[in-house]
């Protein structure tokens, strides 16, 4: 008896750890996936394959693999669809995933996997600074949270400076010792010229993803359901990166023959990560952006392992620094922002203490419907990473 209550403390205790571990877990598995696809890319990318067919392909699975759900699962939540509302999907379903995508892979395909992944950390630093510019973030220079914010988006600008200006010697590792051949730049033989396309290109995929961010928060307020809306954000985003595969590759009509190789794999695979992206986002972003944010330099770092593994990617010791300085730049940024997040909890607390005050005082037994059980509003839809 005493044997088979230590067994079942030891299972209970078990199963709380692992109900602790699994979102980071999940987030963890989220940027392996992400890694993986930035390696599979890079490859069928480097064999020739169009950056703009890449897109449509993956927006088209990923689109057929979440209609399904969305349909299903909010059929009765869904709100009913207005001109207005089409509207603000074509445009935002312009900025991500249809720009966003066609910038990142054809930026990738002008530098490297790792130099890509790693622009991607600026990411929280170009969203807070348009927030700020839409006035949907305040600055209050004097608060060391804000300090950190403005501190972290100089520092993660200098980082891509110095990822863009700066080679340095070239780091060998001892799985690409004899791999690489001379003269091969980190940009898998690109010319300086073709680096700093790339990364304009980086730039601007970034910029459209963080315009994304902010205009799906506020679509949310008024269209809840996240599963649909993403669906419709893809379904769009197909045919809109569609249209422009098409205009591009006008005269290159070979570029949508997909065999069974690395092409086929690297279109199913991404529209995969699509919905595995959307399903983990979904069960871990009530802990936080900052959460889902504070995981991205993982990708970056399997990215240069795998990159130089079996990409034969060069590591710069530029680039490196460079690196670093944005993953610096990144966490004082999110650091700001989480130091920033609890000063809108105290007004919810101090009136769910004024109204146990009046509660108790006045033998008012109904609660208020506002608040939750924890004294908390309702949270609103969170913006979902497609």
């Amino acid at each position: 008896m005493h044997k088979e209550k230590e067994r079942s403390s030891l299972m209970e205790s078990l199963h709380q750890l692992f109900n602790q571990a699994k979102p980071f877990l999940a987030m963890i598995l989220m940027q392996l996936s992400y890694a993986v696809m930035s390696i599979i890319a890079k490859f069928v990318l480097n064999k020739g394959m169009s950056p703009h067919v890449l897109v449509a392909y993956r927006l088209a699975v990923a689109s057929a693999l979440i209609s399904p759900f969305a349909i299903v699962l909010e059929r009765k939540s869904r709100p009913k669809m207005t001109f207005t509302f089409f509207a603000k999907i074509m445009l935002i379903s312009l900025l991500e995933p249809m720009l966003d995508h066609n910038f990142f892979y054809t930026g990738m395909k002008y530098t490297t996997a790792t130099f890509a992944t790693a622009m991607c950390n600026i990411l929280p630093t170009l969203t807070f600074v348009l927030a700020c510019i839409f006035k949907l973030e305040k600055v209050e220079i004097r608060r060391v949270p804000s300090q950190a914010k403005v501190a972290g988006t100089m520092v993660t600008v200098g980082g891509a400076m110095i990822m863009t200006l700066i080679k340095g010697p070239i780091l060998e590792l001892p799985w690409t010792k004899g791999r690489n051949h001379p003269g091969q730049s980190g940009a898998s033989g690109a010319h300086e010229q073709d680096l700093l396309k790339g990364t304009l290109m980086l730039i601007a995929g970034c910029c459209c993803w963080s315009c994304f961010i902010i205009s799906q928060a506020i679509i949310l307020r008024s269209y809840p359901a996240k599963l649909s809306l993403t669906a419709l954000i893809c379904s769009m985003g197909t045919v809109e990166g569609t249209i422009m595969a098409l205009v591009v590759e006008r005269h290159n009509t070979s570029a949508w023959l997909i065999h069974l190789d690395f092409k086929l794999i690297a279109a199913l695979y991404g529209g995969l990560v699509s919905a595995l992206a959307l399903y983990t986002m979904g069960s871990v972003i009530k802990r936080g952006p900052v959460f889902v944010s504070a995981f991205n330099p993982l990708q970056m770092v399997i990215v240069a392992i795998c990159g130089s593994f079996f990409l034969a990617e060069e590591m710069c010791l530029g680039r490196v620094i460079g690196s670093i300085v944005i993953v610096i730049g990144l966490y004082l940024v999110l650091w700001g922002k989480s130091k920033d997040q609890p000063q809108s909890k105290p007004d919810s607390t101090v009136a769910q203490a004024d109204q146990q005050k009046a509660t108790v005082n006045d033998h008012i037994e109904t609660p208020d419907p506002e608040f939750t059980a924890n004294g908390e509003k309702p949270k609103e839809g969170n913006p979902l990473r497609i």
